[in-house]
C-alpha cells in the first residue's frame, strides 16, 4: 500500500510545475499523510564522518529543505544525516521563475535557483527549534548583491554555529555570479581561513564543482588540508550538457541527477588519491549499486537529492537496505572498510 501511494503521489507531482511540486512535497512531508520508513541502520551501515557518528552513510543534500522547515520529518525518512540550506546572511528571492526543470528522459534536473532562502536568522531559529534523530548541518551561501561574498560564509556560520553539527562552504553553485571564482587557490584559502576562525568546534566541509581541471583539484586539495577543512563534498551540479535527451536540456543552470554520476565519481576517485581528508560522494545516486561504487571510489559518506524526484522519499531506506547486502556480499564488516577499495575503476 505504501509503495502504491508513493507511486501515485509521484505521478501527480510530475504533472505539475517542478517548483510547485517541490513546495507541495515539502508541505505534505510535514503531515501524517506521507509515510516515512523511520530510522535505517545496522552495525554494517553505522559509520563516522569527520568525527560525526552516522546511523547510515546516506545523507540528504542541501537544496531539498532550503529553509529548514521539514527537519523533523526528514530525520524519519531513512537518511543518516541531513544538510539544509543554503542560507545567506540576508533573505533573498533568488533568480526569476521558471528556474527548476525536470529532465525525465535523463532522470535529471536543471536548476538556477540562485540561493533563494529566508535568510540565516529564520533558518537558524528553525534548526535550533527542531527535534531530529540524525545529525543536521547547514550549507553556507553568499548573497547575490553582496560586495564581499567571501565574508558572507563566515557571517552565516558565526550566527548558526551553536545549533548545527557541521557546516558546508558552498563555492560551487553555478547560479550566483562569480561564486565559482572563489574556488581558485588564493581566494579559496582566504575564504576558508576566515570561516575557520569563527567555527568554534563545528566541522567545516567544502563543496566543489565537477567541472574542474586536474590542476584545480590539486590546488583545492592542498588548500583544504592547509586550512583544516574536515571533509570535501564531491560534487555540486555541472554545466556539462553532454548526451542529454530531454527537451529542457539546454536550459541555463546546474545539471544534477543520473548524467552526473560518472563525472562526479571520477572527481571523487581523483581526490581520494590527492588527499586523506574524508570525502562525501554526491551526484547521480539513485540505487545501492551507485552508492556502493562511490564508496569504493573513496567516499566515506554520500548525499542525494535529484533521485528523490523519481524515486520518492522511500529511496534512502531502499538504498541503505540494499547497500547493507552489497557490503556483506563482499565481506566488509562496515562502510569504512569499503572506502576507496576500487578507485582504479574511475581513474
Amino acid at each position: 500500500m505504501k509503495v502504491l501511494l508513493e507511486n501515485l503521489g509521484l505521478k501527480a507531482l510530475h504533472r505539475m510545475d517542478p517548483e510547485i511540486a517541490h513546495t507541495i512535497a515539502i508541505t505534505a512531508l510535514k503531515t501524517s499523510f506521507v509515510p516515512c520508513p523511520g530510522p535505517t541502520t545496522s552495525s554494517r551501515l553505522q559509520t563516522s564522518l569527520a568525527g560525526i557518528e552516522l546511523p547510515n552513510p546516506i545523507g540528504l543534500a542541501a537544496g531539498f529543505d532550503k529553509n529548514a522547515t521539514a527537519i523533523r520529518a526528514l530525520s524519519r525518512a531513512g537518511f543518516g544525516w541531513i544538510e539544509v540550506g543554503a542560507a545567506t546572511p540576508q533573505a533573498q528571492p533568488g533568480n526569476p521563475k521558471p528556474r527548476l526543470f525536470r529532465l525525465s528522459k535523463d532522470k535529471a534536473a536543471i536548476n538556477r535557483f540562485g540561493f533563494n532562502n529566508d535568510g540565516m536568522h529564520k533558518i537558524c531559529a528553525r534548526i535550533a527549534g527542531s527535534t531530529n534523530t540524525v545529525p543536521v548541518g547547514l550549507n553556507l551561501g553568499a548573497n547575490k548583491n553582496s560586495m564581499n561574498k567571501a565574508s558572507d560564509f563566515a557571517k552565516v556560520l558565526e550566527h548558526c554555529r551553536d545549533h548545527i553539527d557541521f557546516a558546508t562552504v558552498n563555492v560551487s553553485s553555478p547560479n550566483t555570479e562569480k561564486l565559482r571564482d572563489l574556488q581558485g587557490a588564493v581566494a579559496l584559502k582566504a575564504l576558508l581561513t576566515d570561516v575557520m576562525q569563527v567555527r568554534k568546534s563545528v566541522p567545516v566541509f567544502l563543496k566543489i564543482a565537477p567541472d574542474l581541471t586536474d590542476h584545480e583539484l590539486e590546488d583545492i586539495a592542498k588548500v583544504a588540508e592547509q586550512t583544516g577543512i574536515a571533509a570535501i563534498i564531491a560534487t555540486n551540479t555541472t554545466l556539462d550538457r553532454d548526451r542529454l535527451q530531454s527537451s529542457n536540456a539546454l536550459e541555463a543552470g546546474g545539471l544534477s541527477g543520473e548524467p552526473l554520476f560518472e563525472k562526479s565519481t571520477r572527481v571523487l576517485a581523483k581526490l581520494n588519491k590527492l588527499t586523506k581528508l574524508p570525502l562525501i560522494g554526491v551526484g547521480g545516486i539513485s540505487n545501492a549499486e551507485q552508492a556502493y561504487a562511490k564508496i569504493q571510489a573513496g567516499a566515506s559518506a554520500l548525499q542525494l537529492y535529484t533521485s528523490l524526484i523519481y524515486g520518492g522519499l522511500s529511496l534512502a531506506a531502499k538504498i541503505n537496505n540494499n547497500l547493507d547486502n552489497l557490503l556483506a556480499h563482499d565481506g566488509f564488516a562496515n562502510v569504512a572498510q569499503a572506502v576507496g577499495s576500487n578507485t582504479k575503476k574511475w581513474l
